[in-house]
């Protein structure tokens, strides 16, 4: 893994006057790829890591360490105050930049997705319920770039431009 050198100073944490916007799954499953998913509202760590960490931290037990992508974020930082702790953070180039990765004091792992800030609302909010699914097998990447669900696909078939096939290839007379 590539680390990038940060100063060693913790950084305090500043307030934001929302809380996160953070889908968890309702249990833990075992063969999950993600526990959920989150839509910062910019990529300033500062600004949206704290509140993120005091709701993991409610659900989970104590955020000891968050790895990030070290190319995605504005700026890094080693240590973060936050609620009465510190809580370490890695930047790795290795790390998806579509993921984020809390370690608990109790070393249970919590793997988000990470909506990009610019998402729009519907797109954001499909992608972090698919995150939160239990049954989701698929990775960050594929969440984003998978095209957004047609609601009720059963009952409202779309149609080609060539025949009058279905989506799923299957021709209706």
């Amino acid at each position: 893994m590539s680390t990038v050198t940060q100063p060693t100073a913790t950084q305090p944490a500043t307030t934001a006057t929302s809380g996160p916007r953070l889908v968890l799954a309702p249990v833990r499953a075992g063969r999950a790829v993600l526990d959920g998913g989150w839509w910062p509202r910019s990529w300033d760590p500062h600004a949206e890591l704290p509140e993120l960490v005091l709701a993991l931290s409610t659900r989970y037990g104590t955020i000891r360490q968050l790895m990030l992508n070290s190319v995605t974020w504005d700026s890094r930082f080693r240590r973060l105050a936050v609620g009465g702790g510190v809580v370490r953070a890695g930047w790795y180039a290795s790390v998806d930049p579509a993921t984020l990765i809390a370690t608990t004091y109790d070393g249970d792992q919590i793997d988000l997705l990470v909506v990009p800030p610019s998402t729009a609302a519907g797109t954001a909010e499909t992608a972090m319920a698919r995150a939160a699914d239990p049954a989701n097998r698929d990775r960050a990447q594929a969440i984003l770039t998978a095209p957004a669900a047609v609601e009720n696909s059963d009952e409202h078939p779309r149609w080609d431009n060539d025949g009058g096939a279905d989506r799923n290839g299957r021709r209706q007379p």
